[in-house]
């Protein structure tokens, strides 16, 4: 049945009783084709009664879906047109993980990123109701823990006020990547535990249905029962509905897997005009015994065998292991011995490996969900009170905190250490992911220590230094993936701040390095003395902020032909415009011929790491090719 679905028109000329067979070929499909396509499993597993049903209740793709987040369409893009093309799914030049305006009408928004789908299906609402369309739905999928996320709340307040015609289904799963935190998922737990509520809300709208819509009695009946509807809520849920009292009408909760029971319910939505709420429970990791059992491992497992669900490996003995391995392992050992350094995450404990302290030091170690911008000032508080806070985030995500940055830890030199994990090209994830602003966002920034690793050891020993006292805010930053050094576990000892280090001597140029992309430059020196007899000196400058500026006049003053400055990550105002920026002011005068490699102005596609930095220019290649054109430049 599937293979004749090319549309969600196509989808709508079903019967309703052809909806469940074909959610369970849907949800094989998925199955079979990520077991060797890697991508994000457990997610779209979840959605998909939730996405045949969408579908095929509304007029997609005038009427606009917005998933969030995003990781949770995959069934949306099968049926949308997308089928031939799934194999290719977070592959170089084929489709993207995440909606993609770009790749399908059907994608309604751009979507990589949490907590944003009501803000904009509300934005949409609005442009449609100023362009005199009063038909068009738009509607928000948020799940996957999104609405711990502030923004989402921010949205929930305007939409409960603009009477726009908005719906927000809520796919309740009880995971974000990990396991959802906070009250709010105790609230939902509530919601969906009270049987005697659900039983009289079906009994009222039974009720309703046999009146009908547009009359006076329906219009009267449908006060009164929001009214009793709104009274039984708060007599048998102890509270008031948060929903209902920001002005958005809840309905459910409803079994998210039941296609009939959401379709029926989704038509009644349909008509009724305003913003609400459509609480759906859904198993994440649905179809796959694993999956469902151990949804957190299975949120992107990589392959693993379609039948049983097992995990293939092709991790090497003796490989090196991930930074943020290193940085979980670290963590705890510092923490053993400073008594005053916590741990924090906003919903990545396992992504950046916190769940190691939160395992052994549950107590100070926190998940704040899905909340960035709390998890810096959060940060900031217990700096003020003699803590020593590592909050780790996520590049890409950690720009949702940079006023918080600025004004809850820099301005008042907190002692907070913030470890930017996934910084960098970040591969098959792609542009909404790649950690890549974080240098340019934050050098200016005063008060502020910047520094990345070039490896493990480089990394324990910096987060040594920043726990040390008056140290001051600290930024460090590291890749995703493995580092370079199988036997990492170093004996951890101080840095001097600001203060980088040569790797390699040479007479005719000089490579610059900061961070993992050190590695790259001391290949490229090796090469350029076997294959062109070019010598070429590499230095680890370590520190982005505060520079290293007697090493720089160390470099100034050697004469060299050509100085290359390697960064992974913009280079408008970054790593390598920032030595620029001092070579400018203090040695213009003898200044060689300098090239800034980095990723240009352009957001880069997803795709292998090794392939993208190719393309954008900065790996050893292309310091070699960037090195001899400067010299055999006129």
């Amino acid at each position: 049945m599937l293979d004749h679905i090319d549309s969600p028109n196509d989808l709508r000329q079903l019967a309703p009783s052809d909806l469940l067979p074909l959610a369970d070929e849907l949800r094989h499909f998925i199955i079979n084709t990520l077991a060797t396509h890697p991508g994000h499993l457990a997610s779209s597993l979840g959605t998909v009664e939730l996405t045949l049903a969408l579908h095929y209740v509304f007029n997609t793709p005038d009427d606009k879906l917005i998933w969030d987040v995003g990781h949770q369409s995959y069934a949306h893009k099968i049926i949308t047109g997308r089928r031939d093309r799934f194999d290719t799914i977070r592959t170089y030049g084929g489709l993207s993980g995440f909606p993609r305006p770009s790749e399908s009408p059907y994608d309604a928004f751009g979507t990589g990123h949490s907590s944003t789908s009501i803000s904009a299906a509300l934005g949409m609402a609005t442009a449609s109701k100023l362009q005199g369309n009063t038909t068009r739905q738009h509607i928000a999928i948020i799940g996957d823990g999104a609405l711990t996320g502030g923004e989402a709340f921010e949205a929930l307040n305007a939409a409960g006020d603009s009477k726009a015609n908005i719906l927000v289904v809520l796919n309740d799963n009880g995971i974000s990547i990990d396991k959802a935190v906070g009250g709010l998922d105790r609230y939902l737990t509530r919601l969906t535990a009270s049987t005697h509520y659900n039983r009289l809300k079906d009994e009222v709208w039974a009720r309703l249905s046999g009146v009908r819509p547009g009359t006076r009695t329906h219009n009267r009946s449908r006060s009164l029962i929001q009214r009793l509807t709104f009274t039984a809520k708060t007599a048998l849920l102890g509270g008031s509905n948060l929903f209902e009292s920001l002005g958005i009408r809840y309905f459910g909760p409803i079994d998210g897997h039941d296609i009939a029971q959401m379709v029926e319910m989704l038509t009644k939505l349909r008509s009724l005009p305003g913003p609400k709420l459509l609480h759906v429970i859904t198993i994440k990791g649905k179809g796959l015994d694993s999956a469902e059992r151990n949804p957190v491992v299975y949120h992107a497992p990589g392959r693993y065998d379609a039948i049983t669900g097992r995990q293939i490996s092709h991790q090497a003995d003796g490989q090196p292991p991930r930074y943020q391995d290193v940085f979980g392992q670290t963590i705890v050992e510092l923490a053993k011995a400073n008594n005053r350094i916590v741990g924090i995450t906003p919903a990545m404990p396992t992504g950046c490996s916190l769940n190691i302290m939160m395992a052994e030091m549950p107590d100070r170690a926190f998940d704040v969900g899905i909340a960035e911008p709390h998890a810096v000032t959060f940060a900031a508080g217990l700096a003020a009170q003699g803590m020593v806070p590592f909050c780790n985030i996520y590049s890409s995500f950690a720009q949702r905190a940079f006023d918080q940055v600025i004004h809850d830890v820099a301005l008042q030199q907190l002692p907070v250490v913030l470890c930017l994990d996934r910084a960098g090209i970040v591969g098959d994830d792609g542009p909404t992911h790649h950690g890549v602003f974080d240098i340019a966002a934050l050098r200016p920034v005063p008060n502020l220590t910047i520094a990345a690793p070039m490896n493990e050891h480089e990394l324990r020993n910096m987060m040594f230094t920043a726990q040390l006292p008056d140290a001051g805010p600290w930024v460090i930053r590291y890749p995703r993936g493995c580092g370079v050094l199988p036997d990492w576990h170093n004996e951890m000892s101080p840095l001097a701040i600001g203060r980088g280090r040569q790797l390699a001597d040479g007479t005719d140029v000089a490579i610059l390095s900061i961070g993992h992309s050190g590695n790259d430059a001391l290949e490229a020196a090796k090469r350029l003395m076997s294959e062109l007899q070019i010598s070429a000196a590499v230095f680890d400058m370590r520190f982005v902020k505060p520079l290293d500026e007697q090493l720089l006049d160390t470099i100034a003053a050697a004469n060299y032909r050509a100085i290359v400055t390697v960064e992974d990550g913009v280079k408008a105002g970054g790593f390598g415009s920032s030595v620029l920026e001092y070579f400018e002011s203090h040695h213009h005068d003898r200044l060689p011929r300098f090239a800034i490699l980095g990723v240009g102005d352009a957001f880069v596609p997803h795709g292998p790491v090794a392939r993208l930095k190719h393309d954008c220019g900065y790996d050893a290649d292309d310091i070699v090719s960037t090195i001899t054109k400067l010299l055999n430049a006129r």
